[in-house]
Parts: structure tokens; C-alpha cells; sequence
């Protein structure tokens, strides 16, 4: 059987920057080991599947599942702002709101003339002793603040040491289970950070908009503001603008397409 596939840059304007996803629309659930060996043969950070909603289920109109070539997610947001895009501008729908149901609650995307806003649950981190063979193996010297939620979030000094940052990712996954969010105050923008992930088979992520579920109200503290624009300096980097209201991170970003056709099964 042949099922289509879309490829979509998320997180950006421009065609090969933001953080490339795959998105499968799905009548039915295939088998989870063929869910994770098509995003296996992929071998981009995420690949999103939906299928449709149906029975009583009123409060959602998709079910949204993600796996990393390793493993499946718990919450992605660039796979889940490239899956609205993608239901936006080529299934049809018509209306300006999409609610998936997914692990981490129903998640919904809004469209307007400041492109797609993401609705998300804000993960703030506790902070926690981290390990040193973190920061050996990211050779980072001095820290600011660690911490974690899902994923570890480590301050550093300044936008030059985020960039500065050389990662081992073989030894960085010997001593963490965890995903790695380095971040600073920007020099242009409120925040920026790097986000590393050998566990989940991804070694760094170009944008990753779960991490910043734990860095908005990490942020958002320290700066004494709720609205901030964020930039994630990945060689291919990414530009979010992000607002806390309450327990919610609503991230806005662009989307491009790349890709389209089918895989046969």
C-alpha cells in the first residue's frame, strides 16, 4: 500500500533552515514498530503521524503521535506545528483551529496573520544537582543554573558560550537519560539556546519546541516578562516567539514545504 508523506521545515521562513519533519496523515494506526521504522528510515529528528478522531472524542479532531529515529515522544513541537501546516495548506481544513489529542493532553494550533500558534503545557524545571560528566562532555566550564523538567536546562554565561558549546555525544548519553537544553540571554533576542538529545537518537536538534515548554518559564522569571522572542543557534537555527499565560507556552512560527509524495509499505 502506498500512504504520502510530507517533509516540512519548521521554525522558519526559509526553505533548508528551521527543523525538518516528516508528517504521515494516517486513516488508521499502522503497527508502533512500523510507526518507528519508518521513522527509523526517515532519519529526521521527528516524524508525525495523525489519524482522524472519531466516536464522542468532541474536544479533538486529530490523535498526533511522534518517534525520533530511537524512540517515540512524549511532546514535539516543531512535528506538531509542521502536521498543522501541513493539515492547513494541503488536507483542506477549513477552519482556523486544530486540536490533537496526544500523550501530553490535547494540544491545539490556531492560524492567523501572524502565521501558527502552538498551545503547549509549561514543563518550568526544578533545579537539581547535575552531573559532571554533563558538563565534561559538553565541555562547559561555568553554569549559571541546572536544572530539569523532562530535559535538563543549564544556563550559561552569554550567547557566545551557547554557541561554544562542543558536544561528545557518546559520553554526553553515558551520563544522561535526559535530553540537554543549554541556554543564555540573547544579545538580540530574549533567549537562545542548543538542544542535545543522543539518547533519543538525535545528537542536536535544530529547533526543538518541546524544550522550550522548560524554557519560556524558566525565562520568563528571570527576565519578569511573559512575551519573549526566542532563537535556537543551531547550524540551520530557528526563530520561535513565545508567551506564558498561566500553566500554557503558546509558540508562534512559519512553516515550508519541501517535500511531498508517498512511501510504499
Amino acid at each position: 500500500m502506498n500512504y504520502p508523506i510530507y517533509q516540512v521545515d519548521a521554525f522558519t521562513q526559509t526553505l533548508f533552515c528551521g527543523n525538518p519533519a516528516a508528517v504521515m496523515p494516517l486513516d488508521s494506526w499502522l503497527p508502533d514498530a512500523t510507526l518507528q521504522s519508518i521513522a527509523a528510515e526517515n532519519n529526521l529528528a521527528e516524524t508525525a503521524y495523525f489519524v482522524p478522531v472519531e466516536g464522542d472524542d468532541a474536544d479533538n479532531d486529530f490523535h498526533l503521535r511522534w518517534f525520533t529515529p530511537g524512540k517515540e515522544m512524549d511532546l514535539c513541537g516543531h512535528a506538531t506545528l509542521a502536521s498543522a501546516y501541513v493539515i492547513f495548506t494541503q488536507l483542506g481544513w477549513k477552519q482556523d483551529r486544530i486540536r490533537f489529542a496526544s500523550q501530553s493532553g490535547t494540544l491545539v494550533v490556531t492560524r492567523s496573520d501572524k502565521g501558527l500558534t502552538m498551545d503547549f503545557p509549561s514543563r518550568p524545571p526544578v533545579e537539581a544537582e547535575l552531573p559532571q560528566g554533563i558538563l565534561n562532555s559538553l565541555n562547559i566550564q561555568a553554569v549559571q543554573y541546572a536544572g530539569h523538567a523532562r530535559d535538563w536546562l543549564i544556563e550559561v554565561e552569554s550567547e557566545a558560550a551557547v554557541k561554544a558549546v562542543v558536544a561528545d555525544f557518546s559520553e554526553l548519553a553515558k551520563h544522561t537519560k535526559r535530553a540537554v537544553i543549554v541556554t543564555a540571554k540573547g544579545d538580540t533576542v530574549d533567549f537562545v539556546s542548543r538542544f542535545f538529545a543522543p539518547e533519543y537518537g538525535v545528537d542536536e536538534d535544530p529547533v526543538t519546541g518541546s524544550a522550550h515548554c522548560t524554557s519560556v518559564p524558566y525565562w520568563a522569571a528571570k527576565l519578569d516578562k511573559t512575551a519573549m522572542q526566542a532563537r535556537q543557534i543551531s547550524a540551520r537555527g530557528g526563530e520561535l516567539f513565545c508567551e506564558l499565560k498561566g500553566d500554557r507556552v503558546f509558540m508562534s512560527g512559519e512553516c515550508v514545504l519541501y517535500l511531498q509524495g508517498e512511501i510504499t509499505l
